[in-house]
């Protein structure tokens, strides 16, 4: 449990330094005095939306209505159905939209690695019951674009993840080994192509059997964390699961009265 005197303390010394170094909100612009969120005052962090209740139980792809799994609780989405997935069950924990897009970028993007605990913290909040994970492993990052950030975001999340669940990360066993074009700038059709046969697993006996956690930070199509999936169960390794801190969704899947929470956006990388 946090020392009440510890955070106090904290507190004066974080508004010390923003006295001096005034820092803004990369969301809302507005001036910090002793927020705990790094680059974030605490209103914006708090407005942080929740998936919607009603998805799908292989992807987690949100209905556009509850009625979907009212009656059917267990109902999945039409491609997951004429195409499975490789991986068992994903869970995507909050949309990928402002206020946590800007702190996604900053990490990500930006080499603001102080964001990896709080994000990481928004994701031990909303972990669901993971009974029997042998181990945790990271998306991988190919070693040109690893030498390029200096760090692995999703190995940052994981990191957190694993130490509050007691669950080992395995970081260097399942690589990326091929350099693909980002994935972002790429169509469905060619997200696919893309990523077949760039991921590797460099000792299959350490994983046989095992039930493996795959951490990742964005979900857009999926592509990624089932080529990976695919890869490790073609390998040998037992269920597949994943979780992303966020995933990309169309605005008219967003209930308004989360639109209507959004902060003014001041745009990092555009697009």
């Amino acid at each position: 449990m946090a020392n009440p005197v510890t955070e106090s303390a904290s507190g004066l010394l974080r508004r010390a330094l923003r006295f001096f170094l005034p820092v803004h909100c990369s969301s809302c612009n507005s001036l910090l005095a002793d927020d705990p969120i790094p680059h974030f005052c605490s209103d914006c962090w708090s407005k942080i939306s929740l998936m919607p209740d009603s998805r799908c139980t292989r992807c987690d792809h949100p209905f556009p209505s509850s009625i979907a799994t009212t009656y059917s609780p267990n109902h999945i989405c039409q491609p997951c159905a004429e195409r499975p997935p490789s991986y068992t069950k994903a869970w995507t924990l909050y949309p990928y939209m402002p206020p946590l897009q800007h702190a996604i970028r900053l990490f990500k993007y930006q080499g603001k690695v102080s964001m990896a605990a709080p994000l990481a913290a928004l994701m031990i909040a909303r972990l669901p019951p993971l009974d029997s994970i042998d181990v945790i492993m990271p998306v991988p990052l190919h070693i040109e674009r690893l030498r390029q950030r200096e760090f692995n975001q999703s190995l940052l999340l994981a990191d957190d993840i694993g130490r509050t669940l007691d669950i080992p990360i395995a970081y260097t066993n399942l690589i990326r080994a091929i350099p693909t074009p980002a994935q972002t700038t790429l169509s469905r059709k060619s997200r696919l192509k893309n990523l077949r046969r760039a991921f590797a697993v460099r000792h299959p006996d350490a994983i046989v059997k095992k039930r493996i956690l795959l951490i990742d930070d964005v979900f857009t199509t999926g592509t990624t964390v089932n080529e990976c999936a695919k890869t490790l169960r073609k390998a040998g390794s037992g269920d597949v699961f994943v979780i992303t801190l966020g995933r990309t969704m169309d605005p008219t899947m967003i209930p308004d009265r989360i639109m209507a929470q959004r902060p003014p956006s001041l745009e990092l990388l555009g697009g």
